[in-house]
């Protein structure tokens, strides 16, 4: 039994650590958002998106947190923004506030 709970914890660090490796995470992360959000965040104009491109990271997360908890309702976002992790939801703010 301590033999599995220790390489179940092994293969959790293994995986936080490949995670903070790859510096395309938080760009791969955000490339499931460009569909409504546009390329790099910039939204098109006049379809009712949101541009993300360079808002600040706490106002993105603020949003986001939002659309997850319930406060801000969506049709669609409300689900999306639950099938990531709080610390993926910051990469994916991270990159669109690095965005200029």
């Amino acid at each position: 039994m301590k033999t599995s709970a220790i390489a179940a914890l092994g293969l959790l660090v293994v995986g936080t650590f490949a995670h903070a490796a790859d510096p395309d995470l938080p760009r791969n992360l955000a490339a499931g958002c460009t569909g409504c959000h546009g390329t790099e965040g910039r939204a098109v104009s006049g379809t009712g998106f949101d541009s993300l491109a360079g808002l600040d990271q706490a106002r993105i997360m603020q949003k986001l947190a939002d659309f997850k908890s319930g406060v801000r309702p969506a049709t669609v976002m409300q689900q999306i923004v639950k099938g990531y992790s709080d610390e993926q939801l910051a990469l994916i703010a991270t990159h669109f506030a690095a965005q200029r």
